[in-house]
């Protein structure tokens, strides 16, 4: 791969999570806590829950990549959300009853979406053509690149920004304020 062609896999990379951030903040931008916590039924996932969970992935999967301790730890996101949960979950098999106990204001779950965005472009900056064709995962056929895991990552963040701004959606005609 040329280097122009590298420079280019890592602006769209850069762009992806730039829109990421675009649909966070704007999904926490004057959310409120009834808003936030709104459930269209017993077992829908909330904006907190959905914000909460794709920030924890991204954080997860970036630092995997990157071989860097999560935002959620370094920085004290874990202490400071205080949830019923230990440190290292992020959202993967929620019980219906699990969604419901992730309750935040809306700060919280923008700052922390900023921290792990601040450390997905750090990565990204870094890539190389032979950083997207490591081997990050043998557990699947083919194994997984570096390349194919930051697709994947992308595409379920967006699915849960798009899950929670329909979420937002709902609940506004609900009038939920």
């Amino acid at each position: 791969m040329t280097d122009d062609a590298t420079r280019a896999l890592r602006g769209i990379f850069i762009d992806h999570f730039g829109r990421i951030r675009e649909l966070v903040q704007d999904l926490t931008d004057g959310l409120s806590d009834a808003v936030g916590a709104y459930r269209p039924d017993a077992d829908a996932n909330s904006i907190d829950w959905l914000v909460w969970h794709l920030s924890r992935v991204q954080d997860d999967h970036l630092a995997g990549l990157a071989g860097t301790e999560q935002a959620w730890t370094a920085k004290g996101w874990s202490q400071r959300f205080g949830l019923p949960f230990p440190p290292e979950a992020h959202g993967y098999g929620h019980s219906s009853q699990d969604v419901a106990r992730v309750r935040v204001p809306a700060e919280l779950l923008d700052g922390y979406h900023a921290d792990v965005h601040a450390a997905s472009l750090a990565y990204a900056e870094t890539l190389t053509a032979a950083e997207l064709d490591r081997i990050v995962d043998t557990r699947w056929d083919p194994p997984v690149t570096a390349a194919v895991r930051l697709v994947s990552l992308i595409g379920d963040c967006l699915q849960h920004a798009g899950q929670a701004a329909y979420v937002r959606g709902l609940a506004r005609r609900a009038g939920i304020g």
